[in-house]
């Protein structure tokens, strides 16, 4: 059983691997050999998340048996496992659901590289998840840029390179920011293993040394992630990115990419940083309003939209709104909400996206509401599974989303010195105001009967596309009944973060 801590370095190398090898392939082969990586790295992934959960340890693997500084390490415990198994499960659904409309929307001279670009994605989440090393990180930070970018821009038209563009600029500004923050932990503390800068920074703290360029460490480090992962108000790439990447990339993008970068910022915050002192840090403030802002105008910005998917892309800025804000609340219970949002927005938004894949195909492949109309009756469970993202989003009892309200108005409750319980709750009731709002006018839209049907309409069975959105639909359902369990495991996971 001990093998099974050898599992996260193989996950990573064998998708960084297979992206090489598609890069020489065409795309048939690519896409066998992407779908194969992915399942492979879900199969390890679950046995590593089994054997963090029997041992109930926090593990770390040395990579070359060389100790720091030479050497690199990974570390995984409950929480890793977890979200390593999640990430996968999101990217082999999300491949699968928008197989058929990928190779409508790309040339078969473009898909092998669509393939390698997913390998990268997958390799970069992992080794965010696994890595015990900042530069590390860093490095995956980078390729997780690239691969990102390459999903946006592999359409080729014109309004795709636009927003790749967009991507890139806001993208690399982040990630200079993230790059001087890592390079003034570095020349503050002498070390890049987390572990080992937690333990300087601790004695730094308590003997008062380098406030300052911690201080500013932890301000950089925070924004940079923040405008990778599109908080309110370094969204701007968002909307366009969303709106004109295939199904498969908007799924990708919404639900793993953005939440990979959070992850990183929260693991750094508990196992770099430490918990503590982020805490008592003002930052943790400024999150809380970037992100309470992003909620209410995030929101607002999607009522007025007439494209469902750049409604859902507007939807997206307030849902992560959502996630900072209970990392703003500077609290173990805000943690715990973000955290479990993370994964119900994410099986949501992916959900979303692909059912919206699957309701333009039959209406001319439109995504525009006038077009829509009537859509859900012609493909029916497209229209189901758009329905249940939509209410989970809105936060109807029974989906994930109900759950994460739920949490995040306890974290908030169970803090009444604070002077964030009053904000975070008026906000939670205005936002889901906001979300009824913009997806019950969406679901009336497809709903809606209609006698004179859209050109070009193609009505062809995508039992790929059926399977994706049916295995998405009951992880929703899951994550809404069996939400004890989940959390329990979260909060675990949190404590091994330590």
């Amino acid at each position: 059983m001990d093998f099974i801590r050898n599992f996260p370095f193989f996950g990573i190398f064998f998708c960084m691997s297979s992206g090489v090898i598609n890069s020489i392939l065409p795309g048939k082969w690519a896409k066998r050999v992407s779908l194969t990586a992915i399942t492979a790295n879900l199969a390890a992934s679950v046995c590593v998340a089994y054997y963090t959960i029997k041992t109930n340890v926090s593990t770390v693997f040395i990579m070359g048996h060389h100790p720091a500084p030479w050497g690199n390490e990974i570390r995984f415990g409950i929480l890793e496992g977890c979200f390593a198994t999640f990430f996968c499960i999101i990217m082999l659904l999300s491949v699968l659901g928008g197989i058929k409309r990928l190779e409508e929307d790309i040339s078969e001279k473009r898909s092998n590289l669509f393939y390698v670009m997913v390998n990268l994605i997958l390799a970069a989440a992992l080794a965010l998840v696994y890595t015990n090393d900042l530069f590390t990180g860093y490095v995956f930070i980078e390729i997780m840029t690239i691969g990102a970018c390459g999903l946006i821009v592999i359409r080729g038209e014109g309004r795709s390179l636009v927003a790749s563009v967009k991507y890139m600029i806001m993208s690399l500004i982040g990630s200079g920011l993230i790059l001087i923050s890592l390079s003034i932990i570095y020349d503050i503390t002498g070390h890049l293993l987390m572990s080992n800068i937690q333990e300087t920074i601790h004695v730094m703290v308590e003997n008062g040394q380098y406030l300052n360029p911690l201080t500013t460490s932890i301000a950089l480090i925070s924004v940079g992630l923040a405008m990778k992962s599109a908080l309110f108000p370094f969204h701007s790439w968002l909307p366009d990115a969303y709106t004109y990447a295939t199904s498969t990339s908007s799924a990708i993008l919404s639900s793993l990419i953005s939440k990979a970068y959070i992850f990183l910022l929260i693991k750094i915050y508990y196992r770099v940083i430490g918990i503590d002192i982020i805490f008592s840090n003002k930052m943790i403030n400024l999150m809380f309003a970037f992100g309470i802002l992003g909620m209410i105008i995030g929101s607002l910005r999607a009522i007025y939209q007439d494209d469902l998917k750049r409604m859902i892309a507007y939807s997206s800025v307030a849902q992560i709104g959502y996630i900072y804000m209970g990392i703003g609340l500077g609290t173990h219970a805000g943690m715990m909400a973000a955290l479990f949002h993370i994964m119900s927005h994410s099986i949501s938004k992916a959900m979303l996206f692909i059912a919206a894949s699957g309701l333009s195909t039959v209406s001319g492949r439109s995504c525009k509401y006038t077009h829509l109309q009537g859509s859900a009756h012609r493909n029916k469970v497209a229209g189901i599974a758009f329905l249940v993202g939509a209410l989970s989003m809105i936060g109807l009892p029974l989906t994930g989303g109900f759950i994460s309200k739920v949490y995040f108005a306890q974290a908030a409750i169970n803090d009444p010195s604070s002077w964030k319980m009053i904000i975070t709750v008026i906000t939670l009731a205005i936002s889901t105001l906001l979300n009824a709002v913009y997806f019950m006018r969406a679901i009336i839209c497809i709903y809606q009967p209609v006698k004179k049907l859209p050109k070009n309409i193609v009505r062809r069975k995508d039992y790929r596309m059926t399977f994706a959105l049916l295995a998405f639909i009951v992880a929703n359902i899951v994550l809404g009944v069996k939400s004890d369990a989940i959390v329990q495991l979260i909060t675990f996971g949190l404590g091994m973060f330590n």
